[in-house]
C-alpha cells in the first residue's frame, strides 16, 4: 500500500512525568523524520478533540486507563486508537515503544486492521428528574463505597425483571472490560469483539447468583429501593456519581464504537497468556 500524501497523527501522553515524556521524545523524532506526517498533540487530563482537524490514528502513551479517557473524550467522533503501554498490565495498550518502532512503517501505510469494539451508553436518572448521560468502554458500576452495607440492586433487563442482588455492587460490563473489575469480582473472559454485557454481581451473598452474560442490543435498568450513604455509580473507573435513594441506571449499546487498530498476526489469546502469565496444562511426561 502506497504511502499517504498526508498522514495526521496525534500522540496523547498519560502525564508530563520525565518517564513518559522521554518515551514522547523517542516516539517524536521517529515519526517527524517523514515530512508528510502532520503531529497534533495532546497530554492527558487534557480533552482530546478532532475540532480543529480530524485524524488518521491516535497513539496513546500510557496505559488502558489513558486509552478510556480518551475514547470517552472523542464522543461521537472516534478515532482509531494504538496503545504504547507505560503502564502496567495493559490489554487495550499491549505495543512496547520497541513494538512501534518496528512496526511504524506499516501503520504509516495503513497496513493495519481497526477493529470496532463496544461501546456503552450510561443513563443516571436522578430522582430530582434530572438526567445525566455517560459513554463508556470497560463497565457501568454501583458500588457500596465508604457505605459498608449490603446493596439490594434490582437488575431489569428490556422491563424484564430478573433478579435482585444482595451484594457489594455489581458491574455491568462490555467484552473489552471482561478482563477489568469484572474479572477480579469473578466474571468471565469474552472475546473482545463479541456483541454482549456481561453482569457481574461483586461479593454476591449468596450462593445462586452467578455472572450473566446476554445480547448487547438490550436495555440494563438498575435500581435500588433503599440508597445508602456512599453508594456510587462509576463509569470506567475514572467517573464517580454519588447515588440516592431514587436515582435509576440504564446502560445500552452506544451509537459509536471503539476504533482499535491492530497490526497483522495480533493474537487476543496470545495477549491474554503474557498479561495473565497463563501457564497451560502441566507436563506429566516431565514428573
Amino acid at each position: 500500500m502506497a504511502v499517504r500524501a498526508k498522514f495526521r497523527l496525534a500522540i496523547v501522553t498519560k502525564d508530563a512525568s520525565e518517564r513518559v515524556q522521554s518515551a514522547r521524545r523517542q516516539l517524536l523524532d521517529l515519526v517527524t523524520q517523514h515530512a508528510h506526517v502532520v503531529v497534533t498533540e495532546f497530554v492527558a487530563p487534557e480533552m482530546v478533540t478532532t475540532e480543529k482537524q480530524p485524524f488518521d490514528l491516535i497513539v496513546v502513551l500510557g496505559g488502558d486507563g489513558t486509552i478510556l479517557r480518551t475514547c470517552r473524550q472523542l464522543g461521537n467522533t472516534q478515532v482509531p486508537m494504538l496503545g504504547v503501554n507505560l503502564g502496567r498490565l495493559g490489554f487495550l495498550a499491549d505495543s512496547s515503544p520497541a513494538d512501534f518502532e518496528k512496526t511504524w512503517p506499516q501503520l504509516l501505510r495503513g497496513d493495519y486492521e481497526v477493529v470496532h469494539h463496544l461501546m456503552f451508553e450510561c443513563r443516571w436518572l436522578r430522582s430530582s428528574g434530572a438526567v445525566e448521560t455517560f459513554l463508556g468502554l470497560n463497565e457501568a458500576s454501583v458500588q457500596t463505597g465508604a457505605a459498608l452495607r449490603i446493596l439490594k440492586i434490582e437488575l431489569r433487563i428490556e422491563d424484564e425483571l430478573v433478579t435482585t442482588y444482595s451484594c457489594d455492587g455489581l458491574i455491568v460490563s462490555t467484552p473489552v472490560g471482561s478482563t477489568a473489575h469484572s474479572l477480579a469480582a469473578g466474571g468471565p473472559i469474552l472475546r473482545q469483539d463479541l456483541q454482549a454485557f456481561v453482569i457481574t454481581p461483586i461479593s454476591p451473598h449468596t450462593l445462586t447468583n452467578r455472572p450473566l452474560v446476554d445480547r448487547a442490543d438490550r436495555t440494563y435498568c438498575l435500581s435500588m429501593p433503599e440508597v445508602p450513604d456512599g453508594a456510587t455509580l462509576v463509569i470506567d473507573g475514572q467517573i464517580k456519581c454519588p447515588l440516592t435513594t431514587g436515582d435509576r441506571i440504564e446502560i445500552r449499546k452506544a451509537d459509536v464504537t471503539f476504533q482499535l487498530a491492530r497490526l497483522p498476526g495480533h493474537s487476543y489469546y496470545d495477549t491474554l497468556h503474557r498479561k495473565l502469565n497463563w501457564g497451560g496444562s502441566p507436563n506429566y511426561d516431565a514428573m
